[in-house]
């Protein structure tokens, strides 16, 4: 595959890509993978992506949010300190924010709480979601379905549940962020028939580097890390679901990408 193909979840600010980072950007860019999308986790974190994107204009851009799993660290600064960070040219999303029921990381209420906040700051700012779900789908709608008037684009970010699911947020307007997971033969076989009912302008591809190695990737990395460069993997494996070329897949997702986060209209 030649194409270029956008990545729309890397946490490149993760301890694992410290001695190496400027290498693994430009091992991806080697492989067609760019711009690419770091995630932003905390408001630290966010910084930290915001800052290193400024390094790379045009290749890499930034989201600045909480993850649920940090929402216990948020307080009366955190929304100021993101609009600061959203103000950013070189972020392009409000993110990685959502719940997540399944590790507990922070107390439910207050996740749901700072959840809600960063919605309304989307809203306000007129900026896509990159949200974040585990087990917690009744919450999650929950707290987004007074706002879908005013959302004003939405990714799922590494989709992995019911056809059901899959079904409402496609019926809420949401897209669809795939990873790696879906070369899972175990845990990953559901996905290959639900990519089908994906409509192509709202899939999106994501290999949320360094986790969720693929599982069929070879030859396999010797660390286990993930990285963008192994995008092309995935698209390859979501081609083989649509029955279509992968060259195909990543124009799409691509222009999906694009459009999504507005990346046309950014001046970095």
């Amino acid at each position: 595959m030649n194409d270029q193909i956008i990545d729309i979840g890397v946490n490149l600010t993760h301890r694992s890509f410290a001695s190496d980072r400027d290498d693994v950007v430009a091992r991806a860019q080697a492989a067609g993978v760019a711009p690419m999308i770091m995630t932003g986790t905390s408001i630290r974190n966010s910084e930290e992506a915001a800052r290193y994107a400024e390094r790379f204009p045009g290749v890499l851009y930034s989201t600045a949010g909480i993850h649920p799993h940090d929402a216990r660290s948020c307080g009366p600064d955190t929304p100021a300190k993101l609009r600061k960070l959203a103000a950013l040219p070189q972020v392009v999303a409000i993110g990685e924010c959502g719940l997540d029921y399944n590790r507990d990381f922070s107390p439910r209420d207050v996740q749901r709480r700072w959840f809600e906040e960063q919605v309304k700051l989307a809203c306000e700012l007129e900026l896509p979601l990159f949200l974040h779900e585990r087990e917690a789908h009744y919450d999650f709608v929950k707290v987004l379905k007074p706002y879908l008037p005013r959302i004003r684009r939405a990714v799922v970010h590494c989709f992995t549940g019911s056809a059901q699911e899959l079904q409402l947020y496609l019926n809420m307007g949401f897209y669809i962020g795939i990873t790696g997971w879906i070369c899972d033969e175990r845990r990953g076989k559901h996905l290959r028939e639900m990519v089908k009912r994906i409509p192509t302008d709202r899939l999106m591809l994501e290999t949320d580097a360094p986790f969720l190695t693929p599982r069929d990737l070879e030859p396999k990395p010797k660390d286990g890390r993930n990285e963008p460069a192994f995008l092309p993997h995935i698209v390859n494996a979501v081609a083989g679901c649509l029955g279509k070329t992968p060259e195909e897949v990543a124009a799409a997702a691509t222009e999906t990408a694009k459009s999504f986060f507005g990346l046309a209209d950014r001046k970095v």
